[in-house]
């Protein structure tokens, strides 16, 4: 059996190490997995008074892409010690209007990068405690706080280095059979 996965990544910017850490993990993930990214940054922010029968159109659009995804991997950098605005826009759309989050019940991965030494710990943690809120088991094992991402691709986008290949593939099949458990 395959699943859909939605991917969200938090950093908007064209050359982004974390679409980059993404696009990796996609290329190492087994079969079981079918990967697509959905986009957020077009997502005006979260305002009840917009929730009406005709929200913003790219409320819809994020809504209706997400409703068919069976698991969700989150791929961030971390920024003033938590999740871009970005992700937690995302997150607040999808949980409205009350009663009709597009969240509950699905498995989630969170994967954090940053050029720093923590890897985006604090992100990753903050980004956590929504999760369990909109009741999504996100999986535990292997932590990923991907450190020095700047020095883990080449000029054509490849990962340079063996062991961080590894450690990817560790990441995704942990996330296939995680899935698996919990879809």
């Amino acid at each position: 059996m395959s699943y859909d996965v939605a991917i969200l990544v938090g950093s908007l910017r064209s050359g982004s190490y974390n679409r980059m850490v993404a696009d990796a993990l996609v290329a190492l993930a087994p079969d079981t997995l079918n990967f697509r990214f959905v986009e957020i940054g077009d997502l005006p922010l979260y305002n009840s008074d917009l929730d009406t029968d005709t929200p913003p159109a790219p409320w819809t659009r994020f809504r209706e892409a997400m409703a068919g995804a069976q698991a969700v991997l989150f791929v961030t950098p971390e920024y003033n010690r938590s999740m871009p605005a970005s992700i937690k826009n995302a997150l607040d759309v999808g949980s409205r209007p009350m009663g009709a989050s597009i969240w509950n019940g699905k498995p989630c991965a969170v994967v954090t990068a940053s050029p720093g030494g923590i890897g985006g710990f604090g992100a990753n943690h903050h980004l956590r405690q929504s999760l369990v809120f909109l009741n999504m088991p996100a999986m535990q094992q292997p932590e990923a706080y991907i450190g020095a991402v700047h020095t883990l691709f080449g000029e054509d986008g490849n990962l340079t280095s063996d062991g961080t290949r590894d450690f990817f593939g560790k990441i995704v099949s942990s996330f296939a059979a995680w899935v698996a458990k919990h879809a």
